[in-house]
């Protein structure tokens, strides 16, 4: 079916289930899925839509985006880039008489204070902001946790990685990837929970994930932020 809303069209499919409510799920391709109670009317259907349409468009963005691959990064004012989970734009000063070139998180957008204007000094200098933000925020969330377990980390480390979010080795060193930073807080205490929890399991067996359950109940939807949005982690 196709329905259009504030001017903006979406194709929907309709299963009619032995359900109580009317539920709407859209899958890894932006395909949109109506489950509803048998016999419910459209006018209820398209009501429903209609109630969820703001989320529903941002979801199928979010999705064709993924899909599309992450665009390459632009240096210039108002270029957008994620800090804890939101996004915000950056805003560039060129001074060539500041100390050292620095980027200051200010509420609203991540302000860039570099002596010499070009793109790889910017790059550069928001790439040292996640490692120092990453170092401060994964240290803080590991004194957070620390009372859940026996061992502590005998060393913290910041690492640059395109295939681990965090690791622990035999003699309790955690590395975590510089990238964390852009994530939100929880995520990073997923991060966190997960790589202390092998100091006591050093794999993946069942008693490790009981572990990490414990600690984080709901750390399957942390995995999956992780899954969904780690295309968009980058500078």
């Amino acid at each position: 079916m196709i329905h259009t809303f504030k001017d903006e069209t979406i194709r929907f499919e309709i299963k009619y289930k032995n359900r109580g409510t009317i539920g709407i799920s859209i899958d890894g391709y932006g395909n949109i899925e109506v489950l509803a109670p048998k016999k419910t009317p459209n006018h209820r259907v398209i009501e429903v839509l209609e109630a969820n349409w703001d989320l529903i468009q941002n979801k199928v963005m979010e999705i064709e985006e993924r899909l599309n691959g992450p665009q390459e990064k632009v240096y210039e004012n108002d270029e957008n880039f994620l800090y804890l989970g939101k996004t915000y734009p950056i805003k560039i000063t060129q001074d060539s008489s500041t100390p050292k070139d620095r980027v200051e998180f200010q509420v609203e957008s991540l302000h860039i204070y570099v002596r010499q204007l070009d793109d790889e000094t910017i790059k550069q200098a928001l790439k040292k902001f996640y490692y120092q933000q990453c170092k401060a925020l994964v240290e803080e969330r590991i004194s957070f946790h620390q009372p859940n377990f026996k061992s502590k980390p005998r060393s913290v480390r910041i690492i640059d990685s395109t295939t681990k979010w965090g690791t622990c080795d035999s003699n309790l060193q955690l590395t975590f990837n510089w990238k964390l930073a852009m994530a939100p807080l929880e995520v990073i205490d997923y991060v966190v929970v997960h790589e202390m929890c092998h100091m006591v399991h050093l794999n993946h067996d069942r008693s490790f994930w009981r572990l990490v359950g414990k600690i984080m109940p709901d750390y399957k939807e942390k995995e999956a932020w992780l899954g969904m949005s780690s295309w968009r982690m980058t500078v």
